[in-house]
């Protein structure tokens, strides 16, 4: 109970850097996969956690690069390898200016874990000459004719 008050307090308090991500993946935006912000799993809370992928993806504030930090970090992240969840750490001050290359990160790391299939609107095309439509002239006039046969005053 104690790890559900504490979440909900963490998801009251964000950073830009979590709104903007949010913002992309909350409400299965993201490919149809469902994320869930400042998930508690063992003593830790994840960032943005992906259940059917097991993926966690972590934003990164300059207070990770200190050596204290990224101790814990890495014990984190052996905590979280153990558990089969796989984690994806972003700097915050990359994420405006990379978001695309972080988005592509994203998705394909949650496509190899657990595959959507991509809507029919996305797939690729059949090549030229492959298709099995006939292609036929149009039968009506074309618009140069229809204004040809106009008549003159």
């Amino acid at each position: 109970m104690a790890a559900t008050a504490r979440a909900r307090q963490l998801r009251k308090v964000k950073t830009w850097a979590e709104k903007l991500m949010w913002r992309w993946l909350r409400d299965r935006r993201f490919s149809g996969y469902k994320f869930r912000r400042q998930h508690p799993l063992g003593i830790y809370y994840l960032d943005f956690f992906c259940e059917e992928a097991e993926l966690n993806v972590e934003l990164d504030g300059s207070q990770h690069g200190f050596p204290d930090q990224r101790k814990h970090d890495l014990e984190r992240e052996k905590f979280l390898q153990s558990l089969g969840v796989k984690t994806l750490r972003f700097w915050n001050s990359h994420l405006r200016r990379n978001a695309q290359s972080i988005r592509d990160t994203i998705f394909n790391e949650l496509q190899a874990r657990a595959p959507h299939p991509l809507p029919k609107y996305s797939r690729p095309m059949m090549p030229a000459g492959k298709s099995k439509l006939k292609v036929l002239p149009h039968p009506g006039l074309l618009p140069k004719e229809k204004e040809d046969r106009l008549p003159t005053l």
